[in-house]
């Protein structure tokens, strides 16, 4: 809870000031920065390289602000920079704003950062600035959860009000981590001298050292551990196998990163599973949070953070007109009653009866639910272009990979264009991101990818369903009319390859419908009693890959091959946050998601048996 004193930024719940009385700004400088020499290390950064900063306290977000402003002027354009941080109790929209008011030499940095807020979600949040040249991952949750799931921090900022006022952030417990979390040579600066944290530092292995403090505080702490910072080579160039949502979004996050990237496609751009002409951000949730959904929700945040840069509303691409997701049954009753107890932000969802329900969407609704009013539907294929904008990124269409063969400094890739003529490259790095077809290379048969055929039927809208403004969600969707027609979907037929529209498929998409609406049950049984009706309507086969369990298969299966499959019917929400770990992962930088998710969507854990892959030069 933020509060004011005599013009002070001031914590009711910690009984502590933000920043030094004399001044917020000066004094982050001069501790953390400062105190952890970032001017002349940034300066000094090598071409290709990244830095990563850990920080105990977001706060106000003023230090990671004061270190963006820092890197921007002083780091030359090849280098970038990851920023950690952990807040258990965020500020709102409003407070964070007039936080942030204090400082008007940092406008154009704190005007970005507030773009992205209303974008977070608990859990962990990356957000990237400056072309995806700096990098904030924002974990909300307590600080004993978060500083075991990261690593590779070069600098920490220890922060989080004093030890006396907030003791949990600075126990023996913590110092051991933040040291498990550190490189070698890792530095740390706090505005703190108490004999409790520098006792704690030295005991996890840091050496430590008094220094005069700031303003009126007479000493504070600083030092580091021993060893050289370790050497990170980087990849220059890579190659993206797969033109739909998954490749086209590694694509982009490599391309960020200064790497050459080569995208093959063997249709055309998002022709196959991202091709529907409209798709929706259905962030189905668990009040258990598994692995699973602190991905899936991690995600979500992600996801509207990018679709924010690379697409945003428009009404036509895209449109945020929110999605219900409907107590339709006694199981979903269930699942939406324990997430309605959860004290989320209510950007993120809000439980809604009947009757507001029905109000928001604009029609009548049998049930309420849960309200995402983040959510929306929007074009895939225009986010694949949107995605493709970098002049680093090349688009080969028509090329159909036949062999991955490694080399001893990365792949060979060898395909087919349309006239069947062989075609080769080679790149430091290969990602893939196709679809179940995929399990043909040698490489990667051994991976559990089952492909699921899905169909999504197009309606024409009445006049009762055009008044419906958002997305309604039972055991199946519907989306607002676009262009005069509703999308209605979809279907699942696992094992099932064939791609030509099906009548009993667009019948059972239809019947869906009955449970949600009045309006709606009219509308289906208008259409459904009709064959020749059926007969006559549109829609999209697709086949998707699917996974046991429905977690993706993200990360590197093979020194220098790494995928992003799997994503099933949440390729929109996971693809992008799935691009970020395989870019960080095969750069050397710091992971967006927490240890144990990366883990968890290893596909080397869940392959079969590895087939032995041979080395050539």
């Amino acid at each position: 809870m933020l509060d004011w004193q005599n013009g002070h930024l001031y914590s009711a719940r910690f009984g502590d000031v933000y920043f030094s009385r004399d001044s917020g700004l000066e004094e982050k400088q001069y501790v953390f920065l400062q105190g952890n020499r970032l001017a002349d290390r940034f300066g000094s950064l090598q071409p290709d390289s990244a830095f990563s900063i850990g920080e105990t306290g977001f706060g106000t977000g003023l230090s990671f602000l004061c270190t963006w402003r820092l890197f921007d002027q002083i780091a030359s354009l090849r280098t970038s920079l990851d920023f950690f941080s952990v807040e258990k109790y965020p500020l709102d929209e409003k407070e964070l704003s007039a936080a942030l008011a204090l400082w008007p030499e940092l406008c154009p940095y704190a005007d970005e950062l507030m773009l992205r807020w209303p974008r977070r979600v608990p859990g962990w949040n990356r957000w990237s600035f400056a072309g995806g040249r700096v990098r904030l991952t924002l974990a909300i949750e307590d600080v004993a959860e978060a500083l075991p799931e990261t690593q590779g921090i070069d600098a920490w900022f220890l922060d989080g009000f004093s030890p006396a006022r907030n003791p949990e952030m600075w126990t023996q417990q913590i110092f051991h981590w933040i040291a498990r979390a550190s490189r070698a040579g890792a530095t740390f600066a706090t505005y703190t001298s108490a004999g409790v944290v520098r006792r704690g530092l030295e005991q996890a292995g840091f050496q430590v050292k008094k220094i005069s403090g700031f303003g009126r505080k007479r000493e504070m702490l600083q030092g580091g551990l021993p060893g050289p910072p370790p050497i990170r080579p980087a990849p220059s160039t890579a190659i993206v196998i797969g033109g739909g949502i998954g490749g086209c979004a590694a694509a982009s996050a490599l391309a960020s990163r200064g790497l050459v990237v080569e995208l093959l496609e063997s249709q055309t751009l998002g022709a196959g599973a991202s091709g529907n002409p409209i798709g929706i951000l259905h962030a189905r949730l668990s009040a258990g949070m598994n692995a699973l959904h602190r991905f899936v929700l991690a995600s979500y945040g992600h996801a509207l953070a990018l679709l924010d840069e690379k697409l945003p509303v428009d009404g036509v691409m895209r449109s945020e007109c929110g999605e219900l997701q409907l107590s339709f049954s006694a199981e979903e009753a269930r699942r939406i009653e324990k997430l309605a107890t959860l004290d989320w932000p209510s950007h993120v969802f809000r439980p809604v009866d009947a009757v507001e329900a029905s109000a928001l969407a604009g029609i009548e609704l049998s049930y309420g639910g849960l309200w995402f009013p983040g959510s929306g539907w929007l074009a895939p294929p225009q986010l694949c272009a949107a995605l493709l904008g970098s002049q680093a990124i090349t688009l080969y269409t028509g090329r159909t990979v036949k062999s991955l063969t490694p080399m001893s400094h990365g792949w060979r890739v060898q395909a087919e264009d349309q006239r069947k003529q062989a075609w080769s490259l080679e790149a430091d790095i290969v990602v893939v991101c196709t679809g179940y077809q995929v399990k043909s290379l040698p490489a990667l048969a051994n991976l559990p990818l089952t492909p699921v055929r899905g169909q999504l039927t197009l309606i024409p809208a009445t006049t009762a369903s055009q008044n419906l403004r958002t997305i309604v969600c039972g055991s199946g969707y519907l989306a607002p009319a676009v262009a005069g027609r509703h999308v209605v979907g979809a279907t699942h037929r696992f094992n099932d390859t064939s791609i030509n529209l099906n009548i009993s498929e667009h019948a059972e998409n239809l019947s869906r419908l009955r449970e949600i609406s009045p309006v709606l049950r009219r509308l289906s049984d208008d259409v459904s009693q009709d064959t020749r009706q059926l007969e006559q309507l549109d829609g999209r086969t697709s086949i998707r890959g699917s996974v046991p369990g429905a977690m993706p298969l993200v990360g590197e299966l093979l020194p220098g091959l790494y995928t992003s499959l799997g994503h099933g019917t949440r390729g929109l929400i996971t693809a992008g946050l799935s691009a970020e770990l395989v870019a960080a992962t095969a750069c050397g930088q710091l992971l967006p998601l927490p240890l144990s998710v990366v883990n968890a969507l290893s596909p080397v854990r869940r392959a079969s048996p590895a087939i032995p892959v041979s080395i050539k030069g």
